[in-house]
């Protein structure tokens, strides 16, 4: 019984729903530019090298490549012609693959909590729920954004990824629940970020098929670019650059083969390595390189290039509650498509599914190890019924914070990050309001057709903390305070982000303190996560960033596309 119990809801504690639908996969795009890292050439020369092709990797590499020789070097696969990827009825099958060719990587928080990062062409925006909301007009503000450049890349990507979705009967009541709930005012259609309730946009299409990052490489020059997949980074490459300053010159990486491989920069001036591996893989590299704090690199034999002890500083991850909805009606697929802003500091969003998939591989792991294999060779367990869908809370702008450290010198492997949840009490305020305003939606008419006659919101809350499986300690009183069911019980929405913070580790322009020829560009350097979701802004930031760096180095008027 305890063994079904654990099964039932690990998936619900990382969103991993499963439905019943056998779609196809998207018919790939013919990019001539994209091949595996085994297929090229030892040694290589480009104007930019970028390190991840993730959701900001690959609007700046398809910008960049209007005007420069560009190598994109991505750890992960293609996403094109895997169903999982591609198709909204089976997409979160990917956070139970713990295959080393996944599209996902489980790592688990110092702080016990299971989750994931992305590795495949595209990033995040190839593995999440596809809701598309942009950053708000103060994030923008606070970013030292240009407001024009900022709107216009905005519209750049969504002419490709994003569009309005059609609501289905749970979201339409779950929108009436939050406006009764007091989450008002209507803001109806909308990608821009508004207190109140809105319907966002989504990257699945009508007929449920994904859109990622990765389809931005169409506007790509063909001639200019080159993505090799199953290209892992080992650490990037310096010289001095005179005045005492490093200088980046290259990056030395190995394809699935195990063969090492070198890329160079061009010896041309403003040519530079670009870090877009994300808010683990960013500070990550920069550390194996040489780049981080010196006592921590010479405990591992690493030499110091640049001793900068905020590299792997100021990590951040919003964290998530939920409740989970038995429904007495079968409740159709959907993405995330409504979400209630509240001006006090959190998000409240839904997700449903005809089954949840239960999956073992968090449950037995302890403290902050690593989850073991599971006997399937895709890493996914059984199927176990469930008619329903999860309502979730998500911390706007939590104010604790942690840190990243190398475990050991392989970059394939997860660095340690703590993110220490809740330690700061306005954290665990705002995550009971949140709460309750999800319990008055629940009591709300509009909601109660999808609640069991018989199960009172108390039940519901019992319900869930039986079933929510993570490493962190349990209380007796987790599913009677609400105070204790946040620390206790929390989750990740897999929006972490910090370790390269902008004024700590890079400038406004994304380079890096005291080093020449190196940016980092995407979420590692935010200090909140953008927006209800970030996937739109960090896809926005790339385009945005490709643009400033060609308008930098250009003389000129020069038609950027």
């Amino acid at each position: 019984m305890e063994l079904a119990r654990q099964r039932f809801l690990f998936a619900a504690s990382v969103f991993v729903l499963c439905f019943h639908s056998f779609c196809q996969a998207k018919k790939p795009p013919s990019y001539t530019f994209v091949k595996h890292a085994a297929d090229g050439p030892t040694v290589s020369y480009h104007d930019y090298i970028i390190v991840g092709g993730g959701t900001a990797g690959c609007p700046l590499a398809a910008t960049l490549s209007r005007s420069f020789d560009v190598l994109v070097l991505e750890r992960g696969g293609s996403p094109y012609g895997n169903s999982n990827i591609s198709n909204l009825a089976t997409f979160v099958r990917n956070l139970a693959d713990l295959t080393p060719t996944s599209p996902t990587q489980r790592f688990v928080s110092e702080d016990g909590v299971i989750n994931a990062r992305a590795r495949v062409l595209g990033g995040g925006t190839c593995i999440n729920a596809g809701f598309y909301s942009r950053a708000s007009a103060r994030e923008v503000r606070e970013m030292g954004w240009d407001v024009e450049l900022v709107n216009r890349s905005y519209r750049w990507v969504e002419e490709e990824v994003a569009s309005e979705p059609q609501l289905i009967q749970w979201t339409s009541a779950l929108k009436e629940g939050l406006l009764h709930a007091g989450v008002t005012p209507y803001n109806g259609f909308t990608y821009d970020h508004l207190y109140g309730t809105k319907i966002g946009g989504t990257t699945f299409d009508r007929h449920g098929h994904r859109h990622t990052a990765a389809d931005l490489l169409k506007y790509a020059d063909p001639n200019r670019l080159t993505v090799l997949l199953r290209a892992t980074a080992q650490r990037i490459l310096f010289r001095d650059g005179g005045r005492q300053r490093p200088r980046a010159s290259g990056v030395v990486y190995k394809d699935e083969k195990g063969n090492v491989h070198e890329a160079y920069l061009k010896d041309c001036p403003g040519s530079e390595v670009i870090v877009s591996a994300g808010a683990l893989g960013s500070p990550q590299l920069l550390m194996l390189s040489g780049v981080g704090p010196a006592d921590h690199l010479g405990s591992l034999g690493i030499e110091v290039v640049l001793d900068q002890p905020m590299v792997g500083q100021g990590m951040s991850d919003n964290p998530m509650s939920l409740i989970v909805i038995p429904s007495p009606q079968p409740v159709e697929i959907t993405s995330v498509q409504v979400v209630g802003i509240a001006p006090s500091g959190y998000y409240v969003e839904s997700l449903t599914g005809l089954n949840l998939r239960a999956d073992l591989l968090g449950a037995s792991s302890g403290g902050g190890a690593e989850p073991s294999r599971a006997s399937s060779e895709q890493g996914n367990e059984e199927i176990y019924p469930f008619q329903g869908g999860l309502i979730v809370e998500k911390l706007a702008r939590p104010l604790s914070r942690g840190h990243l450290h190398l475990k050991n010198l392989n970059p394939e492997d997860n660095p340690a990050v703590t993110f220490n949840y809740f330690v700061e009490p306005e954290d665990v305020r705002t995550c009971v309001e949140g709460m309750e305003t999800i319990k008055r939606v629940l009591e709300t008419k509009e909601m109660s057709e999808f609640r069991n006659s018989n199960q009172s919101v108390e039940d519901l809350i019992t319900l869930s903390a039986s079933l929510i499986v993570n490493n962190r300690t349990r209380h007796d009183d987790d599913s009677t305070s609400l105070e204790q069911y946040c620390k206790d019980l929390t989750m990740t929405i897999w929006h972490y982000h910090g370790g390269c913070q902008v004024g700590q580790v890079v400038d406004h322009d994304y380079r890096v303190l005291g080093v020449d020829a190196l940016r980092v560009i995407d979420g590692s350097t935010f200090t909140f996560s953008p927006g209800t979701n970030p996937q739109a802004t960090v896809m926005m930031l790339g385009r945005y960033m490709g643009v400033q760096i060609q308008k930098q180095r250009l003389v000129g008027d020069v038609e950027i596309m």
